[in-house]
């Protein structure tokens, strides 16, 4: 496995230990982290002593997102490696060309770069040994594709989780939403992008369990412990019979929707309204300017 520039790997007894560790940055999504975690996920499916995968995050939340900053950055500089080959839908010169304003835009060279991000995402659906989520502070936005492809999340109480982006300039590319809180309460999350605090998520049927943040640790480690006493052959017959349901209920064919619609989200009037923006006064003051008036911008989950 290649060194781990976005998160680290560790097992400890059955237990595969996955942490984003980009806290300086909210430890946010880098066109490093997808394909990274899928790597992991892997290293923990074919270790035999892994019964369970953990999923966590350092520092003061679990994920803010994708890194807009880095990405803006890596973009100015034409960044390119082995895994972003110059003239690939991975390279970022391709992918600020096809961001032009009033310029041509080719929808599928962004469906062809979100949808590696959505697949390793999804390697955490996919993962045959189980993967149970910690969020902590804040889990926002694209981070949201990771805790809610796991199969359990345990959640801080005071802790934001929600899709703001659903407002302007994002759709939710893996598209599980739906499958996890059922269609009306999804719509109401969508259709404003508020958030739900981790009691709420609770209450909603997102989170398997929430506690006070004094307490997040031990209350993971102890769903964790209990899943690492089954067998692994078990778990794996749980996990596959279980997302047969989800899959038959067309969550591939979804995801590709999801995707495709996040590209045009940044294509719109209001797409490059908010790109322009972001440009010119910085991100994070694009982003306070779109939830200001939702009156949640931060860590509240204010729903008026």
């Amino acid at each position: 496995m290649d060194t781990l520039k976005t998160m680290t790997y560790a097992v400890t007894g059955r237990i595969a230990r996955i942490t984003l560790d980009r806290p300086a940055r909210g430890n946010g999504i880098t066109m490093d982290l997808p394909r990274e975690l899928a790597q992991c996920v892997e290293r923990a499916n074919i270790d035999p002593a892994v019964h369970v995968v953990a999923l966590s995050g350092n520092g003061t939340g679990f994920c803010g997102g994708y890194d807009l900053v880095d990405s803006a950055e890596a973009m100015a500089i034409g960044e390119e490696s082995e895994h972003r080959p110059k003239g690939s839908v991975l390279d970022p010169r391709v992918q600020m060309q096809n961001h032009v304003p009033g310029s041509l835009w080719d929808p599928m060279t962004d469906y062809a770069m979100m949808s590696r991000n959505v697949k390793g995402f999804m390697s955490l659906f996919h993962s045959e040994k189980p993967v149970v989520c910690k969020v902590h502070g804040f889990c926002v936005a694209g981070g949201t594709d990771m805790a809610l492809c796991s199969d359990l999340l345990v959640i801080a109480d005071d802790a934001k989780i929600g899709y703001p982006p659903a407002r302007v300039w994002g759709s939710p590319t893996t598209s599980i939403w739906f499958h996890r809180i059922g269609l009306e309460k999804s719509k109401r999350l969508l259709f404003t992008g508020d958030c739900l605090s981790g009691k709420e998520a609770k209450e909603w049927g997102l989170a398997i369990e929430s506690a006070p943040p004094e307490q997040l640790d031990e209350r993971f480690e102890i769903l964790l412990e209990r899943i690492a006493r089954m067998p692994v052959n078990q778990l794996v017959m749980m996990k596959l019979l279980l997302n047969q349901s989800v899959m038959s209920q067309g969550l591939h064919s979804t995801q590709i929707l999801g995707t495709v619609f996040d590209g045009i989200t940044r294509h719109t009037k209001e797409g490059y309204a908010f790109q322009q923006r972001a440009a010119e006064a910085g991100f994070r003051t694009a982003v306070r300017e779109r939830d200001e008036p939702f009156g949640d911008f931060g860590l509240s989950t204010f729903k008026g």
